[in-house]
């Protein structure tokens, strides 16, 4: 054998007793086992990022977002597995026919639950194909009646619904403002139809005269026929049933014309851009208006936390139901750890039951799905800044 290749014999033999060591030193992380798959768990949501009032839908997505970051970083387990969250964000536009292609595509990616949507006349028909489709769906800003009265059994919602808005705003209309004659508008869709009927019936509930009814739509921006019509009746109240986009730009036009009446809406339009679409300190002590939920005591504290989260998070204001958002997927996470489940057929009975302590107070549902006990606030605008009046229950 020839000196070179004995060298190169050797050399080989070095090679495969240094590779046995690496080898050996490798046994004990192998013995450790396969590490553990995270399961993923898909939650949907939807909103209008698009369209008139999509600094409402983005800052709902926002409250989403802020959940999904803190589930993930709290490292949760499910059936004995770390969960990783996902956030399936879809914009509906505020429009029934995207809202429910919205609502199939997330059935499609075979979500395990979907928050949303944030309009009454999305979030209706939308329920039809969760239902269908056996999935949970808690909105955290629909108001309409007809949501939680369709006989299904996986619709929820964390705030009171019109019935109770629109009563009490009536009531307040007349009780506490004084007024005798009130005029109501609203713009056709389920959300603001809804809740000008409730303060209707509430206003003649507490003894008041509604001396007009007239609508508009939720895209239409020129408002002065109905107005000069509504001016001659001489109304102490105008109310409007709709969102802030269309509101804004209502309480100009009131201006323009000489109305002086004061201006009640729902939770559409208690948002803290109503002065900037309002100009003109418009919106200052002259508008009204209740959002659903509300906290009281110590719950304030956890709320003004949240609140300063948020701006430090998105470098914007909270607009109204971020929290209520940012509750519902934490409702909707604790019931699927109370079931050790993400399957929606095992944590739905969990998700009737469940008991929290939210930043927007408690949460419990009754047998249609409703929050029980649910709050209102009461507010008006001073300095074009929203300031509480009170909580109602």
């Amino acid at each position: 054998m020839h000196l070179y290749s004995k060298l190169t014999i050797a050399a080989v033999a070095t090679l495969a007793l240094a590779a046995c060591g690496k080898k050996e030193e490798a046994q004990p992380a192998a013995a450790q086992g396969p590490a553990v798959d995270a399961m993923v768990v898909k939650i949907g949501h939807v909103g209008p990022t698009s369209g008139p009032i999509a600094h409402l839908g983005k800052d709902n997505e926002n409250g989403a977002r802020m959940a999904i970051d803190e589930l993930n970083a709290a490292g949760i387990q499910l059936e004995g597995k770390p969960v990783k969250f996902e956030l399936l964000a879809e914009d509906d536009a505020a429009d029934p026919k995207q809202g429910t292609a919205a609502a199939q595509k997330l059935v499609d990616a075979k979500v395990n639950g979907v928050i949303g949507h944030l309009n009454s006349g999305t979030t209706i028909p939308a329920s039809q194909i969760y239902n269908a489709a056996g999935i949970p769906q808690i909105s955290p800003s629909s108001t309409n009646p007809k949501y939680t009265r369709q006989g299904f059994n996986n619709v929820f919602r964390v705030v009171a619904d019109d019935t109770h808005l629109g009563g009490t705003l009536g009531k307040y209309a007349i009780e506490k403002l004084g007024a005798k004659k009130v005029a109501v508008i609203d713009d056709r869709t389920a959300y603001g139809q809804g809740v000008a009927d409730e303060f209707e019936k509430g206003v003649k509930a507490a003894g008041g005269e509604v001396v007009d009814r007239e609508f508009t739509n939720d895209k239409a921006t020129d408002f002065n026929a109905i107005l000069t019509k509504i001016k001659a009746k001489k109304p102490d109240v105008i109310f409007f049933g709709g969102m802030d986009a269309v509101a804004g730009p209502m309480l100009k036009q009131m201006k323009q014309l000489g109305i002086n009446a004061k201006f009640m809406g729902g939770d559409g339009i208690c948002t803290s851009e109503l002065p900037k679409l309002a100009g003109d300190g418009m919106a200052d002590e002259q508008v009204y208006c209740a959002e659903a939920g509300g906290v009281e005591g110590e719950q304030k504290a956890g709320m003004e936390k949240f609140r300063a989260d948020y701006k430090a998070k998105f470098g914007m204001d909270v607009q109204v139901y971020a929290p209520y958002v940012y509750d519902a997927v934490h409702v909707m996470v604790k019931a699927m750890q109370n079931a050790n489940s993400a399957d929606p057929a095992k944590y739905l009975p969990a998700l009737k039951q469940i008991s929290y302590k939210g930043v927007t107070g408690p949460i419990e549902f009754d047998e249609k799905g409703d929050i029980k006990n649910g709050a209102l606030t009461l507010y008006t605008y001073k300095g074009g800044q929203r300031t509480e009046i009170a909580v109602v229950r």
